[in-house]
């Protein structure tokens, strides 16, 4: 299986650059059986069932992504990965020329950063105070790559989920970002129990997929947290005949990976689950996800929950009728189906 079995052609139009007025108007499909129903996000409780468990990521984004240059001079954009200690951290780099360890990157007349290490495409950066107050007071919004535009004032508020609590994701987990609260409020209405999880969405979700990768059958490795909350929710659904909703592929990863190494008990660490077509999903019954890049892990994920011709039959259907793809795109509802 290679990404190439993956791919489909999305014309530049149709990906998203700026988010829509109202969260809850954006487009939904909803992917049954071998039809396509088209939607709008607003219907998405009538497609819930009492004593359902919809699962959301309460990550927060951080303001990831600093400019600098080196002390010679040459620019170096940082995109920040994930915290160390309270004054180091891993990230990815951006440089004109070579950069070497010890090499010092300055930001502004006060913030210096410091190139302590490298694996691969990660870099380790000490800095001279507290990370997450240098990320707060410098950083930019981290839009993805393919939205081709300066971040605004409005990004820090709308790549943002609204149930958004915990620091430190450097992306948004995207299916999140069409709820309202008068949506999670119709939700709860039903008789729909909502849980949350922590997984902090990494800068690898936008890099291409590498060989070693593909071989190993192992992504980048990203934090995640289940509490027993959760898993006392999860519990009671299963035992009330009720179905556990994914908000995202994000929380598909961190439940999977839950029931691989734990079961139904908490637990927090790092997750480098890889799932593809052949997967056995173990805990997850539908889900809610966005657009994904072509030929990356997460059109894997989501063609392995939902049957690889039918993810790309619906793709093509979402270019031919208009949707908006990716992060400030549109959404899916897809139920897991037995021929998948």
């Amino acid at each position: 299986m290679q990404p190439s079995d993956f791919r489909i052609n999305i014309p530049s139009e149709s990906i998203a650059q700026t988010p829509l007025k109202d969260r809850s108007s954006s487009r939904l499909m909803h992917l049954e059986h071998d039809s396509i129903n088209d939607l709008t996000f607003s219907d998405l409780p009538q497609m819930l069932r009492k004593n359902d468990l919809l699962i959301l990521n309460n990550t927060k984004v951080l303001p990831a992504r600093l400019l600098g240059k080196k002390e010679s001079g040459g620019k170096v954009e940082i995109f920040f990965e994930r915290l160390l200690t309270d004054l180091s951290f891993l990230a990815q780099l951006k440089f004109s020329g070579k950069i070497h360890l010890g090499t010092r990157i300055v930001i502004n007349e006060e913030v210096f950063l410091k190139i302590e290490a490298r694996e691969n495409q990660f870099f380790t950066i000490s800095t001279e105070t507290s990370v997450m107050k240098m990320l707060n007071s410098n950083g930019l919004t981290p839009l993805p790559p393919y939205i081709k535009r300066i971040p605004n004032k409005d990004d820090r508020r709308r790549y943002q989920t609204v149930f958004a609590k915990r620091e430190g994701a450097v992306a948004a987990p995207t299916a999140g970002l069409h709820f309202t609260p008068d949506v999670l409020n119709e939700i709860r209405n039903k008789g729909v129990e909502i849980g949350e999880l922590t997984l902090h969405v990494g800068a690898g979700t936008f890099a291409p997929l590498r060989a070693e990768q593909i071989k190993s059958r192992k992504l980048h490795q990203e934090y995640f947290e289940i509490d027993q909350t959760l898993c006392d929710q999860i519990k009671i659904a299963r035992s009330n005949g009720g179905r556990v909703i994914a908000v995202g592929t994000t929380v598909v990863r961190a439940l999977e990976s839950l029931m691989q190494e734990n079961g139904i008990e908490p637990m927090s660490g790092l997750t480098d689950i890889f799932i593809v077509p052949g997967f056995d999903f173990q805990l997850v019954d539908a889900m809610v996800t966005n657009f994904h890049l072509p030929e990356s892990s997460l059109i894997m994920l989501v063609s392995a929950f939902a049957g690889k011709e039918r993810i790309l039959k619906s793709y093509q259907h979402a270019v031919d009728n208009g949707y908006r793809f990716y992060s400030y795109g549109d959404s899916m509802f897809l139920e897991k189906t037995l021929d998948q």
